[in-house]
């Protein structure tokens, strides 16, 4: 397992310096779902729920959110992200239908972008819940998952089926 470096020589938290890590690209890819029951499905995709446009709403939180990422995540650096896409689709033949929210980051720079691939994702996904609430407020989110990255030290991750 690799060593952590996100503790000072007191053992407290720390902002990693990357100043000399190689520059490349780096990749990553994150994984949620929100579970709505049929009325709310239906109100997405019919685009009648009060509050607006759902998926629009909850695609643009998703990339603000991983412009922000370092503003919530106390130790991650900020990062100049080359590109953030966010895209749902549906599972309806379960018992209740799912939206599956998938979100891929880009960048070139000294370090990894899989918490902004996570954050951006949770942020969707929370998002959809914000404006679906006043129908339901049960429904489920999760399991968020990073699914992949490419680049840097440790190499490419890809996530197998657990």
């Amino acid at each position: 397992m690799a060593e952590f470096t996100h503790f000072n020589t007191q053992g407290r938290a720390r902002m990693v310096d990357i100043s000399d890590k190689e520059e490349s690209v780096r990749t990553a890819a994150a994984r949620t779902s929100v579970q709505v029951n049929a009325e709310i499905y239906n109100h997405i995709a019919n685009n009648s729920i009060k509050k607006g446009d759902v998926l629009a709403v909850a695609q643009v939180a998703g990339i603000m959110a991983a412009k922000k990422t370092s503003d919530w995540i106390p130790m991650c650096h900020p990062l100049s992200l080359s590109g953030v896409d966010v895209t749902f689709d549906w599972d309806v033949e379960g018992k209740q239908p799912e939206l599956h929210i998938h979100v891929s980051v880009k960048t070139k720079g000294s370090t990894g972008v899989e918490m902004e691939a996570l954050t951006a994702a949770s942020a969707a996904a929370l998002t959809v819940y914000d404006m679906c609430k006043a129908l339901d407020k049960g429904m489920v989110i999760g399991p968020t998952y990073l699914e992949e990255k490419t680049g840097g030290k440790n190499g490419d991750y890809q996530r197998k089926d657990r």
